[in-house]
């Protein structure tokens, strides 16, 4: 048990949540919650969905919620209006984290490498970048929303399925490559990117249906990749992960295009901790057991947001 804490710290996991990606996070929940348990915490799970926050009793907030309210900066707000802490990152941080067109500018402007990109507000636009082109939200989780355009007729079809939820959306170059994710663990000061590991889905992508579907994909973890290439990419994560002002666990989402080279898509400020999530896997492949690797972002919640 970290020394911060005593059995008599009331733990809350927060998980649940109003967003599309509801179900995934008590999934992630439950898991953390049995993990504290089993190292002798006092938790409990708690939903935002069903509890009145303000009234919940507890100590510190062990974050487990994806999507809007989840990673958007908000709980994480609300949270320190209550003067509770919480693992994981601060308010900035998940804005920025969240917002793709955000991150994707501060790629930019950083020298990360990020597929091109344009952002349209109305149903009647021009596009610039060439088919296919990938159609998303710019604020939303676990792929939902995200659509592969081959036509100009798929193209305003799913542009405009975005903007009548989302009102603004992201269309970006569509990069043909290995789909890579790097986790990077930020604990006791400390940096260390995660083993990569390489997602081929059955599906053309890594949507919802192939990252929390048993079967659906293929995991290959340590991705098969040249040392100098694996270094260069865990860096990229970190660089991401310390550019926004991350704490606890994040996950950056990459492209690896043998002759263009590596490109970052976003990065998950509250990466999931089911069965089929990819952090977990990568910590395992580090030698880092599941119940420890929620002890290491539990300790983010002694940090000041």
């Amino acid at each position: 048990m970290l020394d911060t804490y005593t059995e008599h710290t009331r733990i809350g996991v927060i998980a649940g949540g109003f967003s599309g990606e509801r179900e995934v996070s008590l999934r992630s929940g439950k898991n953390v919650l049995e993990a504290l348990l089993r190292k002798g915490y006092n938790a409990t799970l708690i939903d935002p969905a069903t509890t009145d926050m303000s009234q919940a009793p507890i100590d510190v907030a062990f974050l487990v919620l994806h999507g809007q309210f989840g990673e958007d900066g908000c709980i994480q707000a609300y949270l320190s209006h209550l003067h509770i802490p919480h693992t994981g990152s601060g308010v900035s941080a998940s804005i920025l984290g969240m917002n793709k067109l955000m991150s994707k500018t501060i790629m930019q402007s950083d020298g990360l490498p990020t597929p091109a990109f344009q952002v349209v507000t109305t149903p009647t636009f021009e596009l610039n970048l060439k088919f296919p082109v990938v159609v998303k939200p710019i604020s939303e989780g676990s792929s939902l929303g995200v659509a592969i355009a081959d036509t100009w007729a798929e193209c305003t079809q799913a542009v405009h399925a975005v903007l009548a939820k989302y009102g603004i959306c992201l269309i970006e170059e569509y990069i043909s490559g290995r789909e890579l994710t790097v986790g990077v663990l930020d604990y006791q000061g400390k940096r260390q990117a995660l083993p990569i590991l390489e997602l081929k889905p059955h599906n053309r992508f890594y949507d919802y249906d192939a990252k929390y579907t048993p079967g659906k994909t293929t995991f290959i973890l340590p991705a098969p990749l040249p040392e100098t290439v694996r270094d260069t990419l865990q860096q990229y994560a970190i660089q991401l992960h310390d550019r926004l002002g991350c704490a606890g666990a994040t996950r950056t989402d990459m492209l690896f295009h043998e002759e263009r080279g590596a490109f970052l898509l976003e990065i998950n400020t509250a990466p999931g901790m089911t069965d089929q999530s990819d952090l977990p896997a990568q910590a395992a492949s580090a030698g880092i057991a599941f119940d420890d690797l929620v002890e290491m972002i539990l300790w983010s919640a002694t940090q000041t947001h």
